[in-house]
């Protein structure tokens, strides 16, 4: 059995929870929160886990699912990885992430681990399949479009701006890959909006799209964890042109987020010392079972 621990009890900590108990060849030998010395506040949930403040209180731990937000997840994996415990991410900053996983790689190396970076569902189990359309057609080009739905690392960016006290960041998909983000804050008493507009704008999580901002008075009556992705490609196979191809799924976005990182806690199991991607790991790697029966019940 693997031995796995959940770092991190939010949004995808509760359903890493969730999916590590109900994985066949996995055991949850604890979840580490920053609130774990305070009494009277386990949830229900976690009664008979061990619920600590520190990863070394647990013991023997083969894999850490690190289910915090995306901007502290280098150093803390780092950490971890110096412990020589293998560690699974969301990590979810597009444009930083080969530099993050090179980082790591050293780091994985040098202590004998391995670190599977951005292991959700984009980046994720998307460039898997963005990596597939372009296997069956070379030449053309692949639109990803998300939404509409909650994205929670932009949630989390817009919360961290000075003056918000609560945020949620709709996605809404304009089409071949281009997107709108609508932005619901509720404020701290002294906060300016302007200001709080600009910090949002300027943050490199919504630079680069169209954003708007509007000020309400519960961000979290508007909660909504649903998400989606349409995935749309028209390209060349050889010389033969108009080959299409469409993915679409809508799902809960935490839950799938959880589920992918513990398919590939697995996968780290596996594979030699070192940080990858998901698109560098094997497919089989992420499935449980014997290798020669998976091959005869999926090939």
């Amino acid at each position: 059995m693997i031995k796995a621990a959940v770092v991190g009890y939010g949004n995808i900590g509760r359903y890493a929870v969730e999916a590590v108990r109900a994985a066949p060849d996995m055991e949850l030998v604890g979840v580490v929160r920053r609130s774990a010395s305070l009494k009277g506040e386990l949830p229900p949930e976690l009664a008979g886990t061990p619920v600590v403040s520190s990863l070394q209180e647990l013991g023997c731990v083969d894999v850490a699912l690190l289910c915090t937000p995306t901007r502290v997840v280098p150093k803390l994996a780092e950490e971890i990885l110096a412990q020589g415990i293998n560690t699974v991410d969301s990590y979810d900053i597009h444009q930083d992430l080969a530099d993050v996983r090179l980082r790591l790689h050293a780091a994985a190396k040098e202590h004998n681990a391995v670190a599977v970076i951005s292991a959700g569902w984009d980046p994720g189990t998307d460039s898997i399949l963005r990596a597939l359309l372009e296997l069956m057609a070379p030449k053309g080009i692949t639109y990803t479009n998300f939404g509409p739905g909650m994205s929670m690392g932009h949630s989390v960016a817009a919360k961290d701006v000075d003056g918000v006290r609560d945020a949620l960041s709709l996605t809404i998909p304009l089409g071949t890959g281009i997107h709108r983000r609508m932005v619901y804050v509720t404020l701290e008493p002294e906060a300016d909006p302007a200001k709080v507009e600009a910090g949002i704008k300027a943050d490199p999580y919504f630079a680069h799209d169209e954003t708007h901002v509007f000020v309400v008075e519960n961000a979290a009556a508007l909660r909504d964890v649903g998400h989606g992705v349409v995935m749309e490609r028209k390209g060349v196979s050889g010389e033969t042109h108009n080959q299409q191809f469409r993915w679409e799924m809508r799902i809960n976005n935490p839950a799938l987020t959880s589920q992918v990182m513990v398919s590939a806690a697995r996968a780290s199991m596996k594979q030699a010392p070192g940080a990858y991607t998901m698109i560098q790991i094997p497919l089989i790697d992420f499935l449980p079972g014997d290798t020669d029966a998976l091959i005869r019940r999926l090939v």
